[in-house]
C-alpha cells in the first residue's frame, strides 16, 4: 500500500532534462495558463498521454464486445469532462492536445469567465476559497471541470468578491471584452 504521508507521483518527469524547443514551449505554457510549475503542466502531460495510450490499445482491440464497450466509458468519460464533443471517436482523442486538458481547469475556466483579471489572479481566488461550483467551496486550481458544472462557477457565498464593487473584482467592461476575444479565439 505505501506510506501515506509519501504518495506516489501522478506526473512522468520528461525523459531529457535540457532541450531547449521543449523548455521554451512549457514556459510559455506556464505563463500562458497561469500555472505554479512545470509539475502541473507535466500533471496534465502525463493524464494526456494515459489517455492517448488506452485510445492506442482500443484501436488495435477493434471489433471486440468489451473494447466497444471500453471505447463508449472513455469516449463519455471525456465528453462528460468537456475535453469533446459527445460524438467524437478514437482519432478525435489521439487528436488532442495538452492545451485542451489545460482549458478545462478550473483556474483557467474562472479567467475565462472573466472572475478574475489574471489566470495567476484566478488561481489565488481559488486557493483562498473564493471560488464555488454550485455553491461549494473549491480550492483546487486544477480541477478539471464538468461540461454541466462550467456555467455554475461563481464567488463562494461567504466571499467579500461576491459585492460587486470590490476593488479587485474585474468591471464587467473587462469582462465583456474578455468573452468577445474568446469567441473570436473559437471562430479563428
Amino acid at each position: 500500500m505505501g506510506d501515506p504521508k509519501f504518495p506516489r507521483k501522478k506526473y512522468d518527469t520528461p525523459s531529457h532534462p535540457w532541450e531547449g524547443e521543449r523548455i521554451k514551449r512549457e514556459h510559455e505554457l506556464v505563463e500562458k495558463y497561469g500555472l505554479k510549475n512545470k509539475r502541473e503542466l507535466w500533471k496534465a502531460e502525463t493524464f494526456l498521454r494515459r489517455i492517448r495510450e488506452q485510445a492506442r490499445k482500443l484501436l488495435a482491440r477493434a471489433g471486440e464486445e468489451q473494447a466497444e464497450k471500453e471505447k463508449e466509458k472513455l469516449l463519455k468519460r471525456l465528453a462528460k469532462l468537456g475535453i469533446l464533443p459527445e460524438n467524437a471517436t478514437l482519432d478525435d482523442v489521439l487528436a488532442l492536445t495538452v492545451e485542451d486538458i489545460l482549458a478545462r481547469r478550473l483556474q483557467t475556466l474562472v479567467y475565462l469567465h472573466g472572475l478574475a483579471k489574471t489566470p495567476k489572479q484566478a488561481r489565488q481566488f481559488i486557493v483562498h476559497g473564493h471560488i464555488a461550483i454550485n455553491g461549494r467551496k473549491v480550492r483546487v486550481p486544477s480541477y478539471l471541470v464538468r461540461k454541466e458544472e462550467e456555467d455554475h462557477i461563481t464567488y463562494s457565498y461567504s466571499s467579500p468578491l461576491n459585492d460587486e464593487l470590490h476593488p479587485m473584482r474585474p468591471k464587467a467592461e473587462e469582462i465583456m471584452l474578455r468573452k468577445e476575444e474568446v469567441k473570436e479565439a473559437e471562430e479563428g
